[in-house]
């Protein structure tokens, strides 16, 4: 049984996750940290980490880049592993989760969906017989019309697998409204389109002479997180000191 201290337990994620590990017979949430309070959970809440005296064999963090930093001591002072979901880290931020990485366990990933990192895997299998074919490639992401970062992260992950097939040769064009020219052979187009409540939608399209090969993933629900998240939590328990990601979890 994974014992499971859940970091922004009452936001959406954390409430999700909390629901997903209720009927997960491997796991179990004995704590969670948020500085709201409203919501009743099955389990005590506190509102920071530092004050939580609960022992755990692992966090999952969904919380907030603020409140990351003090995450990271924690976890690095009671030597608990930490599943880090939390996006919008600065570079400063990034540096400290490699140096807390050589302390104690760190999972962190663009997208926790298992199908997603599944994808990433296929594409660079596609790259490698597509490209060298003179395929174009052209990447399509979709999201709600609250998302404020465009091209998503998991968009631009995909693009950063696909080029690093390519040796980093490649260029990546966001926006091709702001220069009119043909496209270039050795470059990757990232389009973002926001609407409604799309939870999430990424397509590769891979375009050769008369014919198309596409790849596609489309998240119904944000329950698709959560759950590689928790699979993330019960990999990472008793792991080494190191900064490990979902293609470990998955095992390619």
């Amino acid at each position: 049984m994974v014992k499971i201290i859940m970091h922004g337990c009452n936001g959406k994620m954390g409430q999700v996750i909390t629901k997903i590990v209720k009927e997960d017979a491997q796991a179990e949430i004995v704590a969670g940290i948020d500085k709201y309070m409203g919501i009743a959970n099955d389990y005590p809440v506190f509102d920071s980490i530092e004050k939580c005296d609960v022992e755990a064999d692992v966090v999952i963090d969904f919380s907030n880049a603020a409140a990351v930093n003090g995450l990271l001591e924690y976890c690095v002072t009671k030597q608990v592993p930490v599943v880090l979901c939390t996006t919008g880290l600065s570079e400063e931020q990034l540096k400290k989760v490699k140096i807390a990485s050589e302390k104690v366990a760190i999972l962190k990933s663009a997208n926790m969906s298992l199908g997603v990192n599944m994808l990433l895997k296929l594409l660079q299998e596609a790259t490698k017989i597509l490209a060298p074919a003179g395929f174009d490639i052209e990447i399509v992401e979709k999201h709600h019309n609250q998302k404020v970062d465009a091209p998503s992260g998991t968009a631009l992950a995909m693009a950063d697998s696909i080029n690093e097939v390519l040796n980093q040769e490649y260029t990546y064009t966001y926006d091709r409204s702001q220069e009119r020219r043909k496209r270039e052979k050795k470059e990757i187009g990232l389009s973002a389109v926001r609407g409604g409540t799309i939870v999430g939608e990424h397509e590769i399209i891979f375009a050769g002479e008369d014919e198309v090969v596409e790849f596609k993933h489309t998240a119904y629900s944000k329950a698709v997180f959560a759950t590689g998240a928790v699979e993330a939590a019960k990999f990472l328990e008793g792991k080494e000191p190191g900064l490990y990601d979902m293609k470990q979890v998955i095992q390619f």
